[in-house]
């Protein structure tokens, strides 16, 4: 067995994919003796080196499975680095007693890995949330045999093959033909021409005129309510005070305390004083 191997740390593939990819594939391939030796050692006894030996002997096995997943316009490279994860959690978990070989079981976790990295980045908004829309995806996507849209039938029987209704085909297929659309236009797009929702999406949130009517709007509304508050006895304006505008607050029981009736006489005086201001409110507002 091959023992002079290279630190994990330094093959990562970078910007030079091809150099990484001659690396790898140099490697030895570790025969069925030498894989269950390594992974006994590594299930039984934890031993470190055992199991990087096991990852660096499977790398190119990464690369070959990244490569199937190249139509969806993501870097290479980090489709390698994601499915090298999967790929060393793969190696954690695997059990020599399992009577398979290392590259079957990993299988598994590489694609789990890619097939992550590939919803979370293929688009800005995600295309796939549950179980069954991450295999429809994948599966959409590997079942069209040309670009053009599915007929009916065609997607009849994807959704047959697949298990899942024709609807769901049909808005998964609109979902992996969709693109995203930049908020701000290019710095080469024509205004004329250019629909970015910039030109069209507008915040009012600070135009003069709105913050002036709302201020207006604001000043008036407190000066209806002032005036309204005070056709109302001390009493009643207190207790309207305390339980409606007041920062913290007071309780019926609290302000039964107070003026030592009980509360629900609270409760009454406080509808009357309501009514009552609603009235006067009712009269401000008609001048």
């Amino acid at each position: 067995m091959n023992t002079a191997l290279q630190p994990i740390h330094s093959l990562v593939p970078g910007g030079n994919l091809e150099a990484y990819v001659q690396t790898v594939s140099a490697i030895p391939i570790l025969s069925v003796e030498e894989e269950r030796e390594l992974a006994d050692r590594l299930y039984y006894h934890e031993d470190v080196e055992a199991a990087r030996q096991l990852v660096m002997s499977h790398l190119r096995f990464v690369v070959h499975i990244a490569r199937s997943y190249s139509g969806y316009g993501l870097a290479q490279s980090d489709l390698v680095q994601e499915g090298n994860v999967g790929l060393m959690k793969a190696v954690k978990r695997f059990n020599p007693e399992m009577g398979v070989r290392l590259v079957s079981f990993a299988v598994h976790w590489i694609r789990a890995e890619i097939h992550e990295f590939i919803l979370r980045n293929w688009r800005i908004v995600k295309v796939a949330t549950t179980k069954a829309q991450r295999k429809l995806f994948f599966n959409l996507r590997s079942a069209k045999k040309k670009l053009a849209w599915l007929n009916h039938n065609e997607a009849e029987a994807v959704a047959a093959d697949l298990g899942v209704a024709l609807r769901e085909v049909r808005e998964m297929e609109s979902r992996l033909y969709g693109h995203d659309l930049g908020f701000d236009a290019g710095a080469d797009d024509d205004d004329d021409a250019s629909y970015a929702p910039v030109h069209y999406l507008e915040d009012k949130r600070y135009d003069p005129a709105t913050m002036l009517e709302s201020a207006d709007w604001s000043d008036n509304s407190n000066g209806h309510l002032e005036a309204g508050m005070t056709g109302l006895d001390e009493r009643s304006r207190d207790i309207l005070y305390q339980r409606w505008l007041a920062e913290e607050k007071a309780t019926l029981h609290e302000l039964a305390a107070k003026y030592q009736v009980s509360a629900e006489r609270i409760r009454q005086l406080e509808k009357n004083a309501m009514n009552k201001l609603k009235k006067n409110l009712e009269t401000e507002m008609t001048f």
